[in-house]
C-alpha cells in the first residue's frame, strides 16, 4: 500500500457551546439529539427462530434510548432466512414481520432516540449456532437447524463447510431482498437504514480480494467486486424516502496482506457517496478467522478519520471507545461525526448520561428522563 497523501482535516460543524459529543446532528432529513450512538450488536435472542424481535429486544433497545443514546442501530437483521448468522437472528424477509418491530421503534422514539436498523446477509458465515440453541459459534448441520451457505466463491470460512458460489441471477435476487427489507424497515418506522458490508459477511465477501475469486462482472477489479454493494445501495435508495439516510458499514482493513485495506475503503466510500450513501460506519476485520487484530482503545479511529477526510463523507468511529473525553477528542479533532459506544453500552445502558456529568454539563442541560432525574450523576461520582 502506498503512502497516503496528507489531507486537510474537515472540522466538525458546531451548533452550540455544548460539548460536541452532545450537539445534535442532522443527516439528510434525519436528526439525532447527540453524537453518541449505539452500534449494531447481535443479541442472538430470537427464541422462536422466526426473525421476529422478542421482549428482550424491547428492553435492550429502549433502555439504551432512556439512557441517552442519540441514534440506535438495531442489530444485523437478515434479508432472507438463509442470510441469518444463526437461527436466533432478527429478520425482515417478509411483510408479516413488520408489526413485530413497531413497538420497539415507538419505544425508542418516545425515549428520545432515533431508531435505525442494519440489514445484512451473512454469506459463508451463516448457519452457525448461538447460546439460545447451543453450540455457539459452531457451524450448524441441516439436522441441527442449519442450511447450506452461499458466497461469491466456494471458499470456506476457517473450518466451516464450503459455501456454494452464487449465480448472477441469485445475486440480483439478494439485492432485491435488501431493497424489500429496507422498505419494510421504513414501514416499521425506522428513520435510517444501514447496509451491512463489513466483518466478512456476504457483501463484505464480494468486496474482498481474499474471498472473491470470480471472473465475471462481480469479481476481479475493485469496481467489479463493489458491484453487488453498489447495486444494492441503488435499489435501497430507490424505495426509501428521499429524506431517509442510508449508511453502509465496512471493514476498512482485513489486517492481512493482500486483503481489503484503507486505500480501498477510501475509494469505495467515494463511490458510495456518489450513489446516495450518507454515512460510512467504519469498522475493521472479520473476514479471516486466523488474523490477530491489534485491538486497543480507539484502534479503528484512524480508519474513520481517513474515510471522512479523504472521501468527504460523514463517518462514525467505533472500537474500544469507552471514556467520555476519549470520545470527545475524536469529534473535536474532526476524526468522525459520531462515536459508537458498543461493549461499554452493554455494561452501562446509561453511559451518555454519566458522560455528560463527567464532561461538566449541568443537570438541567442533560436529557434526563423525568422518571430518573432524581438519581442524576454529578461529575466524579461513581465514575
Amino acid at each position: 500500500m502506498g503512502k497516503a497523501k496528507k489531507q486537510k482535516r474537515i472540522p466538525a460543524k458546531r451548533a452550540s457551546a455544548r460539548p460536541i459529543l452532545f450537539e445534535p446532528i442532522t443527516i439528510r432529513g434525519t436528526s439525532a439529539r447527540n453524537r453518541i450512538w449505539l452500534p449494531p450488536m447481535c443479541m442472538y435472542s430470537v427464541t422462536a427462530c422466526d426473525g421476529r424481535p422478542a421482549d428482550f429486544h424491547y428492553q435492550h433497545y429502549v433502555s439504551r434510548a432512556l439512557g441517552g443514546f442519540g441514534l440506535i442501530i438495531v442489530e444485523a437483521t437478515a434479508v432472507t432466512p438463509e442470510g441469518r448468522i444463526s437461527p436466533c437472528d432478527l429478520g425482515l424477509w417478509e411483510d408479516g414481520q413488520i408489526d413485530a418491530y413497531r413497538w420497539i421503534v415507538d419505544g425508542m422514539k418516545r425515549a428520545g432516540a432515533t431508531p435505525a436498523i442494519q440489514l445484512g446477509h451473512a454469506g459463508r458465515k451463516a448457519s452457525t449456532g448461538c447460546f439460545g440453541i447451543g453450540v455457539p459459534g459452531e457451524s450448524l448441520a441441516p439436522d441441527e437447524g442449519g442450511w447450506r451457505t452461499v458466497a461469491p466463491s466456494a471458499i470456506a470460512y476457517g473450518d466451516f463447510p464450503e459455501p456454494r458460489a452464487l449465480g448472477v441471477d441469485e445475486i440480483h435476487a439478494i439485492e432485491d431482498r435488501f431493497r424489500d427489507a429496507a422498505w419494510r424497515a421504513q414501514e416499521a418506522g425506522f428513520e435510517a437504514i444501514e447496509i451491512h458490508a463489513a466483518h466478512g459477511y456476504l457483501l463484505s465477501e464480494f468486496l474482498d480480494p481474499l474471498t472473491n475469486m470470480r471472473d465475471d462482472e462481480y469479481g476481479g477489479s475493485p469496481e467489479n467486486r463493489a458491484r453487488m454493494l453498489v447495486e444494492t445501495v441503488d435499489k435501497v435508495r430507490a424505495v426509501v424516502r428521499d429524506d431517509m439516510p442510508v449508511f453502509v458499514r465496512i471493514s476498512a482493513t482485513d489486517w492481512a496482506e493482500g486483503g481489503f485495506g484503507a486505500d480501498d475503503a477510501v475509494a469505495l466510500a467515494r463511490t458510495l457517496k456518489d450513489h446516495g450513501v450518507d454515512l460510512i460506519d467504519v469498522s475493521t476485520g472479520g473476514v479471516l478467522p486466523w488474523v490477530t487484530i491489534p485491538a486497543a482503545p480507539g484502534y479503528q479511529v484512524p480508519f474513520a478519520d481517513r474515510v471522512r477526510n479523504e472521501a468527504g463523507i460523514a463517518t462514525t468511529a467505533v472500537g474500544l471507545i469507552t471514556k467520555p473525553r476519549q470520545a470527545l477528542r475524536i469529534l473535536t479533532h474532526g476524526q468522525a461525526d459520531a462515536v459508537e459506544i458498543g461493549r461499554a453500552a452493554l455494561r452501562e445502558p446509561y453511559w451518555p448520561l454519566r458522560a455528560a456529568a463527567k464532561l461538566g454539563m449541568a443537570r438541567d442541560d442533560i436529557d434526563y428522563p423525568p422518571q430518573i432525574v432524581r438519581g442524576a450523576w454529578r461529575d466524579g461520582e461513581n465514575w
